[in-house]
């Protein structure tokens, strides 16, 4: 199978684009290295990717790399964490319709010719933002109210772009949810809006890596948004690749809409506490509660046994396996002056 890969130099994509190499697939990616500038990849020399620099909005170059391949994979976006979310709330929802057009564009224009076979769209969890149903299973961003975040809308309007692509162009589609990706080669964006926790200033804007910083410049109490108690399924981006391989590879995921997370659930706290014992020689573990943001989700808790059933599918790195990884290249990381 040949693949399209947009935004191919961003961190879930880190995970991707190597599990999809491995499996014997050849893969186009594109990016313009607007996120995090130039990264070098170990993959970049394998003799079955090729990589062109280049900007997702750009219809009439996606289209030509769309052209002879079997599948694409829209997953180039503006993202970040919640202090991103308030920074860009305008640019999140205008640059993401954009890439998401000319990307849908090029696929329908390729499935068009004949040799395209679906668009896999990259959504977000965030699509349940406002759900009370818990676990959530797929179909509850069509019953729950709309997210209220602009990410979170455009996530959803991500899915709408596949059921509209389908329903006008007969281009079939499968949307894959990630939740809370953990793993290494996240760094500093460009554009992130530097933030105080406490004593510390951060610009990663994701929880792990945040609390993973701040115990690494010895903050003592660590500083958590909110008690504490908000829920959520970490998820390693291993996994999360493995997952949305399997999905593109199935005939029983075309037109259909899977969670990709592990089933557990941990509270912030849960995982400050494992981030402090990793980091710290055997300090007790302190905290202090700061002001959590606006779009601080209090549960977020995936069903997960649909990817299961028809995938065959199930995320099953232990969060302590994803730390003992994130820690030390974190550390190296900081370490080298990159984050």
């Amino acid at each position: 199978m040949r693949v399209l890969v947009t935004g191919a130099a961003g961190f879930i994509n880190g995970y991707l684009v190597p599990e999809l190499l491995e499996a014997g697939h050849d893969v186009i990616g594109i990016d313009d290295f607007s996120k995090y500038g130039p990264v070098v990849r170990s993959y970049d020399s394998h003799p079955r990717y090729t990589f062109v620099e280049g900007d997702a909005k750009d219809e009439a170059l996606v289209t030509r790399l769309a052209a002879d391949c079997d599948q694409v994979v829209a997953a180039a976006a503006m993202i970040g964490g919640i202090s991103y979310f308030h920074r860009f709330a305008f640019d999140l929802l205008a640059e993401n319709e954009r890439i998401l057009a000319s990307t849908f564009r090029a696929a329908i224009a390729a499935h068009a010719n004949g040799s395209l076979g679906r668009i896999v769209v990259v959504s977000s969890s965030m699509v349940f933002e406002s759900t009370d149903v818990f676990p959530t299973p797929e179909g509850a961003q069509l019953t729950s109210p709309p997210p209220v975040s602009t990410y979170g809308f455009q996530k959803l309007a991500s899915e709408y772009f596949a059921k509209g692509a389908w329903e006008q162009y007969g281009l079939p589609y499968t949307i894959v949810r990630p939740f809370n990706c953990v793993g290494i080669g996240e760094r500093r964006a460009l554009r992130d809006a530097e933030v105080m926790s406490g004593n510390v200033r951060l610009a990663m804007s994701h929880v792990v890596p945040d609390l993973v910083l701040k115990a690494i410049k010895g903050q003592d109490p660590l500083h958590i948004l909110g008690d504490g108690s908000q829920l959520r399924a970490y998820t390693y981006g291993g996994d999360l690749a493995r997952g949305i391989r399997m999905a593109m590879e199935s005939p029983a995921a075309i037109n259909d809409d899977f969670n990709l997370s592990t089933a557990r659930s941990t509270s912030v706290l849960e995982l400050a506490e494992a981030v402090w014992c990793r980091v710290t020689s055997g300090r007790p573990f302190r905290f202090v509660s700061d002001a959590p943001f606006e779009h601080d989700v209090q549960r977020r808790i995936p069903d997960v046994r649909k990817a299961r059933d028809i995938l065959g599918f199930e995320a099953l790195t232990p969060l302590g396996e994803m730390l003992d990884e994130v820690v030390p290249w974190i550390r190296d990381e900081h370490a080298a002056g990159r984050i």
